[in-house]
């Protein structure tokens, strides 16, 4: 991982290692995903998966699995670079945005479970109907207090950096 000559090894990977821990633990991820995330954001070029085995000291196949789950959060991108055979990894410029629309999806799809609940749950009783009612108004509360955020905050952005290209 090419490093910033003003900070040295040791801060580096106490930083990374703090990003195993702590942003592994608040987003739900097994430590090594934030790790992984921890050295892609200090990157300042693309990694292959072997450069971040190296970095992270880990088999192919955990820091496979833990790249997919970081493209699947929105917060990593994979692809090739023109003339190379190898995929690279890349903390995305819009990664919190990327993130947010992740947890907006994982909302609505427990939205739509809420609903799928209430229908086929219509027939219990009054006490058991409730709890789906009141779990589909949580989550339709959830998806549009999202929805109004993702739309803020990718606005803001768009003011902040205009180098973040637009979200799709």
């Amino acid at each position: 991982m090419p490093a910033d000559d003003r900070v040295s090894d040791s801060d580096r990977m106490s930083l990374i290692e703090d990003f195993g821990i702590r942003i592994g633990g608040a987003m739900g991820w097994p430590p090594m995903a934030g790790r992984a995330a921890g050295v892609l954001m200090l990157s300042d070029v693309p990694l292959t998966l072997t450069q971040l085995q190296e970095v992270l000291a880990a088999s192919k196949g955990s820091v496979s699995e833990m790249t997919r789950l970081l493209i699947t959060t929105g917060t990593v991108e994979r692809f090739k670079e023109p003339g190379s055979r190898h995929y690279v990894f890349r903390w995305r410029d819009d990664a919190w945005i990327g993130c947010l629309q992740h947890q907006l999806q994982q909302t609505v799809d427990l939205r739509e479970l809420a609903e799928t609940a209430q229908q086929r749950g219509s027939a219990l009783a009054p006490e058991q109907r409730a709890r789906f009612d009141a779990m589909h108004e949580y989550y339709s509360f959830m998806v549009g207090r999202l929805e109004a955020l993702l739309n803020e905050y990718t606005a803001q952005i768009m003011c902040d950096s205009p180098r973040i290209p637009p979200v799709g």
